[in-house]
């Protein structure tokens, strides 16, 4: 990996010049973008710098526990994309996103594709299934700042990260089916899920996974952009939110800042009174975590009941059993003691600016 990462920011203070430019022959091997059904997309790509693979993903990397000297590289307050496949914790630090941006992994029968774009700081995690089981890899593109991936089997059509489907080529419009996933702090993740595994910094490419490599750039009040873009104004643009997406420009963003004010432990039953069909998830629950940096929507069902949640003392308790709950959706004590509630696959953390941009339409909650 001769350059590194992206280098758009600070290492690269050139990349923030690249100008649009035409598409036509930037795209990977085998997509045309001239192709009828790329016209409109093409207008609107940008070459990101350094070309299909050169920030080169990952596929079924090497996985290790906690202890290991290949996880030295985490600190406690890295942040990691936490994963439960079939009771098995398996965490994918944004430190290895930055260099990387997809990570394909195999793994229980899942063939899923983790994903972290850190322009846009978007963590996503997707079902590779619905794609045809492609394997995903970096086309140097970017569509509204935001990684687009390409699939290295077929090569035929680009996938935007945060569109959650393909555009151009010949699965033009096919959707991604989202895994639930948790970004959370490593100490954190560690603690509630002490037998996890995590992916090793033995990679093969040698960076140093310790350093961050876009300088400032993920400060909440930055501006900069690769690509300059409208902002909306509402929040700071590089502020973590929780969305929640409904319909195509619409949802619901939990900013960290407003989750701040429920103090260390918070819940929050999910309601969305906009348009856009959002009737799928009005029965949710965000759970908030501070000490973990963590927020997380949950379906609240468990043991065959819905549930409704409150706090007790600094507990999240169920009304229907008075069991306490985990912020990671587990329930530790009470009759449903052992219990998991399930994560909603369309939930994930971003930076406002970039959810704010896909979702145009979206509401923005904030604390009583």
């Amino acid at each position: 990996m001769s350059n590194g990462p992206r280098r758009r920011f600070g290492l690269l203070a050139g990349a923030l010049l690249l100008s649009a430019g035409a598409c036509g022959d930037v795209g990977p091997a085998g997509v045309q973008l001239s192709d009828p059904s790329c016209e409109e997309f093409a207008s609107v790509v940008r070459n990101g710098g350094p070309g299909k693979d050169g920030i080169p993903a990952l596929t079924n990397p090497t996985l290790v526990t906690p202890d290991d000297t290949e996880a030295a590289y985490l600190r406690p307050e890295d942040r990691v994309i936490g994963l439960l496949i079939d009771g098995e914790a398996i965490a994918v630090p944004l430190n290895i996103g930055w260099y990387h941006e997809i990570v394909n992994l195999d793994l229980g029968g899942r063939s899923l594709a983790v994903t972290h774009c850190p322009l846009t700081g978007s963590s996503m995690v997707f079902d590779r299934s619905t794609a045809g089981g492609a394997e995903f890899g970096v086309s140097g593109l970017l569509f509204q700042n935001n990684l687009i991936m390409y699939d290295r089997n077929s090569q035929e059509s680009l996938w935007p990260q945060m569109g959650r489907a393909a555009r151009c080529g010949a699965l033009n419009g096919r959707q991604l089916t989202m895994y639930p996933a948790f970004e959370s702090r490593w100490a954190a993740w560690v603690a509630a899920h002490p037998n996890t595994r995590v992916v090793s910094s033995e990679t093969g490419y040698g960076p140093d996974y310790t350093l961050y490599p876009y300088g400032g750039y993920d400060r909440p009040t930055n501006e900069g952009l690769l690509f300059a873009m409208p902002i909306d104004p509402r929040r700071p643009p590089k502020e973590r939110v929780l969305a929640i997406p409904a319909g195509l420009r619409g949802g619901i963003a939990y900013p960290f800042g407003e989750l701040e004010r429920l103090g260390d432990v918070g819940v929050v039953r999910h309601q969305f009174d906009g348009e856009g069909g959002a009737a799928q998830l009005t029965d949710a629950v965000v759970f908030w975590d501070a000490a973990a940096r963590m927020a997380a929507a949950y379906r609240p069902v468990a043991g065959g009941r819905d549930l409704t949640f409150r706090m007790v003392d600094g507990q999240i308790r169920d009304d229907q059993t008075d069991s306490v709950w985990r912020t990671d959706g587990l329930a530790v004590s009470g009759s449903l003691q052992g219990q998991r509630l399930e994560g909603t696959g369309e939930a994930y953390v971003a930076f406002w600016f970039a959810w704010a941009t896909f979702a145009p339409e979206t509401e923005i909650w904030r604390a009583s």
